[in-house]
């Protein structure tokens, strides 16, 4: 009973494994089967509690660093300043918690695909039952648009076509039969199965159901989507690294401080005060905020963009994406069929245009055709032997076969009316498309009274009635090898082939159905029909590849119509098509290495997109995984960026994914790329904007422990600093826009830091020219005998002038922001810097601010002399990168000039 194996059985072998007769199972042993195989419902995971997921997020680094900072500034009872870190802190685990619990929604995403109730035969008698009630035996009948509610075995069918792509990605629905298949026919190939969630788009079914619940297709993949862990993104790893850094770092100063000040004298309580101090100073309390903050513009810009974030860091975690592995259908393509070549014996011809939208010419290979009246009575036959409608409202679309419907908008397109044919030539009997035939025949009769026979189906088996081919209008003897040759042409191409013939009925009784009809049918021509590849992806996948990402198409389709598709994107040209069959033929090591140069992947299973996506991850790779169906659950939840279509994907793939787009569109994906790798260098910019001023506030009360100066800042001062002026002026680099060459770079490694050499020098550099220049103005205040308070005042405000000229120069990492361009683009920047200014003027002049902050009053020189050796940041660090520029010029690196913003009001500069 726990055999896979039910595709080889024939009716009989499966019938007599199961113990099931035709007509159906008694109550009593239907009962019986119930309690021992359970409800056909996939198994329920206990969800997760919320206090557990709101517990979990305090292991993160950056939140205990604001656990620190808040827990030391409740020892210095500031209790309005703890509560905005406490605040921040909160707000920060809601996000993180909201985020979890995607593989418990994926599973209520693949429950819900099981139908509610079904036909069900019992004792004899046709029943319409809840699907959960199902066990295996159970005799079951399905009519067109009914859900598969388990795996069947088909044992009846008469048309039988089933959509499958939820699970294997097929585009077209496949053809079904009774006929046993051999045992390693791939899932997409067995004919003779019907599996749990796909359904019926024609066509009537008996099946015997041979599995339900968690032992069907379905509920195997739901196992798959269950055992995946999550992996961890490339900022998460990063700023895990930077945070573990830091708070060593911060730990050992705080540690030197503290034996500096007793060793000095100072008593326990004064020491360790200044320890504390040194901790909230050097606390970068705001960069997580300013992080999340950045990641929330991204969110909203992708939105405008079509794709919607459901969880924060995929945002910048597709900015790192080095591989992108793309479905075919609907993504690269339309996913909506139609004609692109027919072949006539006089002509061939190309047809333009896309989908079933009737706007595209129709061009003759020769120049001008002479086989109009041809082309226009294979059209006519067409829309004659044919069952679909298309529909112009409220978009284009078919009801029925998209086949057909491909060849009734070739009507429209070549002139037609569709509605006056079918008046003209009145229907009278129909032989619809069966498998086994693999034609489908209609009889007419026109307004003379003529009857005609039309005739369509797969080339091969329409030559097998054709003796003659309409010529410029003439039937002459039929030129099978020409054909012959034009079907593979087009198979090579990736089309796919449809011939049709036409003939007189010259008896007066023809059975259609009986298959009772002449045979020296008129081949009237070929159609070349394809889902078309979208034009904007062809350009978005070259996007991709020119910044360095790579492009595997993977695809449950056939191989000869990947290859083709896949040339038209530029893929496949080295390594060609490995199917499902090559893969199970591959151990682990053998498909991470045929990864680094195939790049399409044909007739693939679930399993294997999940192998593939862990080998490309076994190779150091960042990767996005794209898909729509059930089958695609598993893999998307293990890459790093699971992508789920929005229109055409099942609740399943969206549920499992990290990002969904609207629009099903591959130029979405490139541009959700552009956008991270935005988010990912204002992350970097606000790293060095905020790093260098939170060390010189620390090496200011170092220093004055060391050498036994007063403090020049106090503790709240510190914070002052650090939660509203730092972090006001670090968020407005979070709105810079993309940078003109962010799509010409290669990716960023996976094992690079948020910070490298060059970033960690000039925070060094900065913070030495900070230090030396908020020290020197308090050691000079002192000098000139000013009070205490007012020489404190002046350090505050020298710190703060400071942060505002490093602000301007952390806009461009190594391009000059002296210039036209750097003066402008962000608006924010400006809103930021005068916000401050107010702020300040406050903090300085203000009497509850005074009496809150100690500060004092300080005179227009006192601000003019401050400004200007605050100013010297913004020169200093535009030398440095000039020396920087002209150092990678000296060395054979192009040289970084500015150039103009992408965007209506976006920044220009070179991300490091």
């Amino acid at each position: 009973m726990d055999t896979s194996n039910w595709h080889e059985l024939d009716t009989e072998q499966t019938l007599h494994a199961l113990q099931a007769v035709p007509e159906g199972l008694s109550d009593e042993e239907a009962a019986m089967r119930l309690a021992r195989y359970g409800d056909n419902t996939l198994p329920a995971t206990p969800p997760e509690s919320w206090f557990r997921r709101l517990a979990r997020q305090f292991g993160n680094l950056l939140i205990g660093l604001l656990m620190v900072a808040g827990i030391a500034t409740l020892i210095m009872r500031h209790w309005v300043d703890a509560g905005v870190i406490f605040g921040v802190v909160i707000i920060m685990v809601l996000i993180g918690a909201l985020q979890e619990g995607r593989a418990e929604k994926a599973l209520r995403g693949i429950q819900a695909l099981l139908s509610r109730e079904t036909n069900v035969v019992r004792a004899g008698r046709l029943q319409r039952l809840p699907a959960r009630w199902l066990v295996p035996g159970d005799i079951v009948r399905l009519n067109a648009g009914d859900c598969a509610p388990a795996d069947l075995r088909l044992l009846q069918g008469r048309e039988v076509q089933v959509d499958e792509s939820p699970l294997t990605g097929e585009a077209l629905p496949v053809d079904k039969s009774a006929s046993a298949v051999a045992l390693q026919t791939p899932l997409a190939e067995r004919s003779d199965m019907i599996y749990s969630g796909t359904h019926l788009t024609r066509g009537h079914a008996v099946a015997v159901v041979v599995a339900t619940g968690a032992r069907t297709e379905i509920g195997r993949i739901a196992r798959l989507a269950e055992g995946v862990s999550q992996v961890r993104t490339p900022l998460m790893i990063q700023m895990a690294d930077l945070s573990l850094k830091l708070t060593l770092a911060i730990l050992i100063l705080a540690g030197l401080t503290f034996g500096a000040g007793w060793l000095r004298g100072a008593g326990f309580e004064a020491a360790f005060l200044a320890a504390v101090a040194l901790a909230v100073a050097a606390i970068p309390e705001g960069l997580p905020a300013v992080i999340t903050i950045t990641l929330a513009i991204g969110v909203q810009r992708m939105a405008r963009r079509r794709a919607i974030i459901r969880r924060l860091y995929a945002v910048e975690t597709l900015g790192a994406v080095d591989v992108i592995c793309s479905d075919k259908t609907g993504t690269l393509t339309y996913n909506q069929m139609m004609v692109r070549s027919v072949v006539l014996a006089a002509d061939q011809l190309a047809v333009e245009g896309n989908g079933y939208v009737p706007r595209g010419r129709i061009q003759s290979v020769r120049s001008p055709s002479s086989a109009d009246a041809d082309l226009a009575r294979l059209v006519i036959a067409a829309v004659l032997c044919n069952d679909a409608e298309l529909k112009p409202d409220p978009d284009w679309h078919i009801l029925g076969s998209a086949t057909e419907g491909a060849l009734l908008t070739l009507a429209l397109k070549a002139g037609h009316d569709i509605d006056r044919i079918r008046a003209t030539y009145t229907r009278l009997d129909t032989r619809p498309f069966e498998s086994s035939r693999r034609t489908m025949a209609t009889l007419h009769r026109d307004r003379e009274g003529v009857r005609w026979i039309t005739l369509k189906g797969a080339p091969e088996a329409v030559l097998e009635h054709c003796t003659t081919q309409l010529h410029d209008g003439v039937a002459e003897p039929l030129a099978r090898e020409y054909w012959t040759q034009q079907v593979i042409a087009l198979a090579e191409s990736g089309q796919r082939t449809l011939a049709v013939a036409q003939r007189l009925a010259t008896t007066p009784e023809i059975d259609l159905v009986a298959g009772d009809f002449e045979s020296e049918f008129v081949l009237l021509g070929l159609f070349g029909i394809e889902d078309p590849p979208r034009p904007d992806a062809i350009e978005a996948v070259a996007r991709c590849r020119a910044a360095g990402i790579d492009i595997k198409m993977i695809t449950g389709d056939h191989a000869a119509t990947a290859r083709a598709i896949g040339a038209r994107f530029g893929l496949g040209e080295v390594g060609g098509v490995l199917t499902g069959r090559d893969i199970d033929a591959m151990d682990d090591r053998a498909l991470r290495d045929s990864t680094r140069t195939v790049d399409i992947y044909a007739r693939t299973t679930p399993e294997h997109k999940l192998r593939l996506v862990r080998a490309l991850q076994d190779r150091g790779c960042v990767v996005a995984m794209t898909g729509d169906g059930v089958n695609d659950a598993p893999a998307l939840r293990q890459a790093e960026v699971g992508i789920a279509m929005g229109q055409r994907g099942t609740d399943t793939a969206r549920e499992a994914a990290h990002v969904v787009l609207t629009d099903d569109n591959f130029v979405s994906i490139a541009e959700a790329v552009e956008q991270g790798r935005t988010v990912y260098d204002n992350i970097r910019k606000s790293v060095l904007y905020m790093l260098p001023t939170g060390l010189a506030e620390a090496m200011v009360i170092v220093l004055a422990i060391v050498f036994g100066f007063t403090l020049p800042l106090t503790p709240l001062q510190v914070l002052w600093v650090n939660t509203i002026t730092a972090t006001t002026l670090g968020l407005a680099l979070a709105f810079e826009r993309p940078e003109t060459d962010l799509m010409r770079r290669r990716p960023r490694g996976t094992r690079d830091g948020i910070l490298n050499a060059m970033l960690a020098w000039r925070i060094v550099f900065v913070t030495l020219i900070i230090l030396a220049g908020t020290f020197g103005q308090f050691l000079w205040a002192l000098e000139r005998g000013l009070a205490l308070e007012q020489a404190r005042t002046i350090a505050v405000n020298t710190l703060v002038m400071f942060e505002l000229f490093y602000l301007l120069s952390s806009r461009f990492i190594l391009l000059p922001v002296l210039g036209r361009n750097g003066m402008r683009g962000n608006r924010y920047v400006v809103f930021a810097a005068l916000t401050t200014l107010v702020f300040q003027l406050l903090f300085t002049d203000t009497t509850p601010f005074q009496l809150l902050f100690d500060t004092r009053h300080i005179t227009a020189m006192e601000w003019l002399g401050l400004s200007l050796t605050a100013s010297s940041v913004l020169w200093l660090v535009e030398l440095e990168k000039m020396i920087l520029r002209r150092a990678a010029r000296n060395r054979g690196r192009p040289d970084p000039a500015p150039t103009r913003p992408a965007g209506d009001d976006a920044s220009s500069g070179v991300s490091s």
